[in-house]
C-alpha cells in the first residue's frame, strides 16, 4: 500500500491479530451472526489487515457491516441455497448474507469441483460486500490451485472512458498462485484507478488524492492533487485515468467483470439492476503439471522479478503478493497498526452493544 494511505505513526495503536479477531467476532455475534459465520467473517477482515490491505479490513468495513445488519439491509442469519449445479459449477443464492460469509464457502465448493474435474466455478447472487477478492482467490492457492475471484457491484462509481456518468462499480478482480520458497503470487485490484475504500483511508489520514484518480460530478477528470471528497461528491476513473494513459483498458476489464458476474448469473447489468454477482474459480494445477514442479517454476519466475535491477530512484522491484507476504510476517511480530479512531469506534460500538472488548 502506498505510504500516503498508511496510518501516521503518531496515530497508531498496535493490536495483535487474535485480540482484534476476538473483538470482531464478538461484535458479529452480537448483531446476529452464528459463531461459525462470525469466525469466518472476522477471518476475512483481519487477514486483510494482516496483509496490509486496510481498505478491506476492520477499519473501513466493520462499521459498515454492523450498520447494515442493524438497519436490516443485510441478513445476519441468512441461509444460502444452491440454485443450479453441475460437475464443474455451482450457482448460489446468498439470500442477503455478506460476501465475507458466503464467499469462502463458494470458493471451497469451487475447489472441491476442481479436484474432481480440473476446474471448478461457483457464482453467488444476492450477497453483500465481498470483503476483498484477494482473500478468496488465496483460499484456492492455499489448496495447491490457481484461484480467481471477481465481483460486479452496481454501476454507480466508475465512469466509462469519455463518459459523464458512472455505469460500473469498482469491479474488483484477483488471481492467486501457490509458490514454494517465495511469498505466493497474489494480484488483487480494482478496475478503477484506486479502490473506493482508499478514499476513506485518505480522508482518515489527511492524504491528498493524486491527479487522474477521480472525476467531478460532471465526469471531468480532476487532474490536480485534491483532498479526499465526501460520499456523493465524485465519480471514479477506470485505471489508466484518461484515454491517453490507457483508461480504455480499465474500463474494458470492468465491463468484462460486470458481464461475467451479473449477466451470466441472471442478475442483469449492474447499472440497471444494482448488480452484486460474485465469481469464484479454482484450477487444479495437478491436472496440468505436478504441483512441486509448478511451484519451482513459479519460484524461478518470482525470484527473477524481484531481483530485476531497479530503475534510478527506486530501491527494488516488487511482484504481486510480495509486499502482502512481507507485511504479514511483520505484523505477526509487531501487531496491526490501527488508527486511534478505529479503536475508539470499537469501544463505542462495544458500549452500545453492551459487550466488553479487550483492546488497548
Amino acid at each position: 500500500m502506498l505510504d500516503r494511505f498508511k496510518v501516521p505513526e503518531e496515530d497508531r495503536v498496535y493490536v495483535q491479530r487474535d485480540q482484534i479477531r476476538v473483538a470482531t467476532e464478538a461484535i458479529f455475534q452480537k448483531v446476529g451472526m452464528s459463531p461459525t459465520d462470525a469466525e469466518q467473517s472476522a477471518d476475512v477482515l483481519v487477514t486483510n489487515d494482516m496483509r496490509g490491505v486496510e481498505t478491506h479490513g476492520v477499519s473501513n468495513m466493520l462499521r459498515r457491516y454492523v450498520a447494515d445488519f442493524m438497519s436490516g439491509a443485510q441478513n445476519a442469519k441468512a441461509e444460502p441455497k444452491v440454485l443450479r449445479e453441475s460437475k464443474t459449477m455451482v450457482h448460489i443464492d446468498a439470500h442477503g448474507a455478506l460476501g465475507i460469509t458466503v464467499g469462502p464457502t463458494a470458493m471451497k465448493r469451487a475447489i472441491e469441483k476442481a479436484r474432481e474435474v480440473g476446474i471448478g466455478v461457483a457464482t453467488v447472487i444476492n450477497a453483500g460486500h465481498l470483503g476483498g477478492a484477494g482473500y478468496h482467490a488465496t483460499l484456492a492457492a492455499n489448496e495447491g490451485m490457481l484461484g480467481h475471484c471477481m465481483a460486479g457491484p452496481g454501476g454507480n462509481q466508475m465512469v466509462p472512458t469519455f463518459g459523464a456518468e458512472p455505469r460500473l462499480g469498482t469491479c474488483p478482480i484477483a488471481w492467486a498462485a501457490p509458490s514454494g520458497k517465495e511469498h505466493p503470487f497474489l494480484f488483487d485490484i480494482a478496475s478503477t484507478q484506486i479502490a473506493a475504500n482508499k478514499i476513506a483511508l485518505a480522508k482518515r489520514t489527511g492524504a491528498k488524492l493524486q491527479p487522474g484518480w477521480i472525476t467531478g460530478m460532471d465526469g471531468e477528470p480532476i487532474l490536480e492533487p485534491t483532498d479526499a471528497p465526501g460520499p456523493g461528491d465524485y465519480y471514479m476513473l477506470p485505471f489508466g485515468g484518461t484515454r491517453e494513459n490507457g483508461s480504455h483498458k480499465g474500463y474494458g476489464l470492468g465491463a468484462m467483470v460486470d458481464i461475467w458476474c451479473n449477466s451470466l448469473t441472471g442478475v442483469g447489468a449492474g447499472f440497471i439492476t444494482g448488480g452484486g454477482g460474485q465469481w469464484f474459480a479454482a484450477y487444479d494445477i495437478e491436472s496440468w503439471i505436478g504441483l512441486d514442479e509448478f511451484k519451482s517454476h513459479v519460484d524461478d519466475f518470482l525470484s527473477g522479478l524481484k531481483n530485476t535491477p531497479p530503475a534510478k530512484g527506486h530501491e527494488r522491484v516488487l511482484y504481486p503478493g510480495l509486499s502482502e507476504g512481507e507485511e504479514t510476517a511483520k505484523r505477526t511480530k509487531e501487531g496491526i497498526p490501527y488508527h486511534r479512531e478505529v479503536i475508539d469506534w470499537y469501544k463505542s460500538i462495544g458500549s452500545e452493544l453492551a459487550i466488553s472488548l479487550d483492546l488497548p
